[in-house]
């Protein structure tokens, strides 16, 4: 097993020539900024890593156009171009780890085309899920894919997002249909269309989603719609034990009960939240589960999950099925991040999360718990369970090194048995600069060397958010 990546920040900086600054500044004019305010909050996002130099400037892009000149500048001069959305990215995906440019594509927000009757639409990178949700709900279709921050469009297709939905809509890998992409040379092209299949030639989709920015600029994308449930019920239900909720879950998908959310926190989560958000929850391990269907299915999907939790110790259902009620449910889920980074003032979260084969969830997660609570280390844990993916976030003194190196070695050994059991390194993260050290443990020497080809084929000087994923 590597290493994992701890310390991305040492790689050399690259020299970004002041006639580059001077181009962009004329080409973009005051949407091309070098202060350092801006910089700074361009260089971060919400992982652990803190010392990584900002880039050297911003361009905040307003079309596909603006995109293709600045990378096209970029790349006359060699130097690194890295996306930014949101900046709610948790392994350091856009850290300019080798200096260069950020191209902010937030003000790209444009809804281009909704088409009900094919169940598609068509936005730019910079437009958000839950703005995305708003503006298509007179519609009565919805985009399900809910990784719980308001992330962009375009972010949550680069790292090939899913959240917790997924278990029954799949992930942005199964929603995408087709993209626009400025390539390293500063091109535009197209890859896909908006029918829902098709076999010609290579998938270029599926191989820009999920890239994180190091194969192109995602412009602009076409995602599945699906028609909003007839009837929607939520529901928690509180466990004895963690492993008492994650067998519930593992039986619920084995006797193929198509449920659309089901989530595991954990007690010290719930505690957090509880004082978060002023709830009253049950302290104890709990599931957050939601049916969706017709209102007969949606009974039926209820009552059969009642049954199978009361076998493992389920108690104190309950349910909600007005939008209000549901919201304050899922408050909980959706609070955990911020609610863990509240309860210790000052900390920073090493967030880390693997998925196993649902069979082998329990054994994955229960070992990794043991080992967390054995350090004494503070952490959450939150789970898309319904298709083995769970989350830890470990709450370290960023100025400790002693809990640094702590937390990394809990996620190196999380790593190492998530692989061991037939699972992958991140389910839903990527792998950014934190996971970059267990690619070749997961995918095999030769698997990576084809990702380096493909790299080094679409964008032989290496600017496109350089340092991420592998090593060249």
């Amino acid at each position: 097993m590597n290493a994992p990546t701890t310390a991305p920040f040492h790689v050399a900086q690259r020299d970004v020539p002041q006639a580059l600054i001077q181009a962009l500044q004329q080409r973009f004019g005051n949407n091309c900024s070098t202060a350092l305010v801006i910089r700074e909050q361009h260089g971060r996002d919400e992982s652990a890593f803190t010392t990584v130099p900002p880039p050297a400037a911003v361009v905040f892009a307003e079309k596909t156009q603006d995109v293709a000149d600045a990378v096209a500048l970029a790349a006359q001069y060699q130097v690194p171009v890295i996306p930014f959305g949101v900046g709610s990215s948790l392994e350091g995906h856009l850290l300019a780890v080798q200096g260069g440019i950020s191209i902010d594509v937030s003000r790209m927000n444009r809804i281009l085309s909704i088409n009900a009757d094919d169940l598609t639409v068509t936005v730019q990178p910079g437009v958000t899920r839950k703005q995305l949700n708003e503006e298509i709900k007179s519609t009565g279709l919805f985009f399900p894919i809910d990784p719980g921050a308001d992330a962009s469009i375009g972010g949550m297709s680069a790292t090939r997002a899913s959240g917790t939905n997924a278990v029954r809509y799949g992930t942005m890998r199964e929603n995408v249909l087709a993209l626009e992409v400025v390539t390293a040379s500063g091109e535009v092209i197209r890859t896909g269309t908006r029918a829902k299949k098709s076999s010609a030639g290579y998938d270029l989709t599926r191989l820009m989603v999920g890239s994180e920015g190091t194969l192109g600029v995602i412009t602009e994308i076409t995602l599945k719609l699906y028609p909003l449930p007839e009837a929607v019920s939520a529901a928690i239900c509180s466990f004895p034990s963690i492993e008492a909720a994650v067998r519930t879950t593992i039986a619920i998908i084995q006797m193929g009960v198509p449920i659309a959310r089901v989530e595991l926190i954990d007690s010290n989560t719930v505690r957090m939240v509880n004082a978060y958000a002023k709830l009253g929850l049950t302290e104890s391990p709990m599931l957050l589960m939601e049916f969706h269907g017709s209102p007969a299915g949606v009974k039926e999907q209820a009552e059969t999950v009642q049954d199978i939790a009361t076998e493992f110790g389920g108690q104190s259902f309950e349910w909600a099925t007005t939008p209000e009620e549901r919201t304050r449910l899922w408050t909980a889920r959706h609070n955990a991040y911020f609610a863990a980074i509240q309860s210790k003032p000052g900390c920073r979260a090493i967030s880390t999360d693997t998925c196993v084969p649902i069979s082998r969830l329990a054994d994955c997660l229960l070992d990794s718990v043991a080992e967390a609570d054995a350090t004494g280390l503070p952490y959450f844990l939150v789970g898309h369970v319904g298709d083995g993916n769970f989350h830890f976030g470990y709450l370290i003194d960023p100025n400790n090194s002693t809990e640094f190196a702590t937390a990394e070695m809990l996620n190196h050994q999380l790593v190492a048995r998530a692989l061991s059991l037939g699972g992958t390194c991140t389910g839903e993260h990527g792998m950014g600069l934190h996971k970059m050290g267990f690619l070749l443990d997961e995918a095999g020497a030769g698997a990576v060397q084809m990702m380096r080809t493909i790299k080094q084929a679409l964008d032989p000087h290496n600017i496109m958010n350089p340092g991420k994923i592998f090593s060249l």
